[in-house]
């Protein structure tokens, strides 16, 4: 009867462990989508800003060398990314295809202009930069004028700006989420041994004797779910990159371990203030009130 009561008691502790830890890592699972997300809006911002840029057009007139020289300036300039120089027969053959219909013969000639598609870094992709850095621009011999769509560069930051706060307002809210459900699960668990705690405490154990097996489990349990955590973190990532093939393009792979990791830590710690606090409510709780 005795072996059979300790075999229930001993299953009844395993199933609460058990089910502490999936609980444990179906939140950090939560947190790490979150930071995943706000690593990925960054990257994706970053990447939309540099996609924007504008177009030189250039004059008529300009010598090969001159627009060549033009060209390797502009790249050595700290705010460009890249250029694309684009002669006026190219331009043509794009519109060409654009209009769907031959606007060459109608002419008689090419109107149209070489130019360079200038693309900024992602920093100076701001209204307040594009003003400083046109007119610098604007000065060299072979430019004949600068274009860009002003209403498209304001919108792509404005909604960067709104992403950005709602991102930042859901992770908080979702961190104390997080950290509400990992103390309430911590709580069931060490609730499940307030007996053992007493009976160990009626035997002359220190707190701090008892306190530590629960804190070093505690920690084994935070460990355990932030690496099951970041595993199924790495699940989605590579999903995702099966799936969308230009993916990868908005990753940072250092950014990734540091998140991996801050999923682990983040789970080991919280596990612990949960359960040190846990263990010291049920340590100087009077008997009566284990059964309530």
């Amino acid at each position: 009867m005795g072996n059979r009561r300790k075999n229930i008691t001993r299953r009844r502790l395993r199933s609460s462990y058990f089910t502490s830890l999936i609980s444990v890592t179906l939140v950090l699972f939560l947190l790490g989508l979150v930071g995943l997300l706000i690593l990925d809006a960054r990257k994706l911002s970053d990447y939309v800003k540099e996609s924007f840029g504008f177009s030189v057009m250039i004059k008529e007139n300009a010598k090969d060398v001159e627009v060549r020289l033009f060209q390797k300036t502009l790249e050595a300039k700290p705010y460009v990314k890249s250029t694309r120089f684009i002669p006026k027969e190219l331009a043509a053959s794009e519109l060409q295809k654009e209009l769907g219909e031959d606007f060459l013969n109608v002419l008689g000639y090419n109107p149209l202009l070489s130019s360079i598609d200038v693309y900024l870094k992602a920093d100076y992709a701001q209204p307040d930069s594009i003003k400083k850095i046109l007119p610098e621009i604007e000065k060299f011999p072979v430019v004949k004028e600068v274009y860009y769509q002003k209403s498209l560069l304001h919108a792509i930051n404005q909604n960067v700006k709104k992403i950005s706060l709602f991102l930042l307002s859901f992770s908080f809210l979702l961190l104390l989420i997080a950290i509400t459900l990992i103390n309430n699960t911590v709580r069931l668990m060490v609730y499940s041994k307030r007996f053992i705690i007493n009976t160990m405490q009626l035997v002359g154990a220190s707190g701090r004797f008892i306190r530590r097996p629960l804190l070093l489990r505690g920690i084994v349990q935070g460990m355990l779910g932030g690496l099951l955590a970041a595993g199924m973190v790495a699940g989605v990532i590579y999903l995702l990159e099966n799936e969308f093939h230009d993916f990868y393009l908005i990753q940072n792979y250092e950014n990734l371990a540091i998140l991996m990791t801050g999923i682990i830590v983040l789970g080991m710690f919280l596990t612990l203030i949960s359960t040190f606090f846990a263990v010291n409510k049920y340590l100087s709780l009077d008997e009566d009130k284990l059964y309530y």
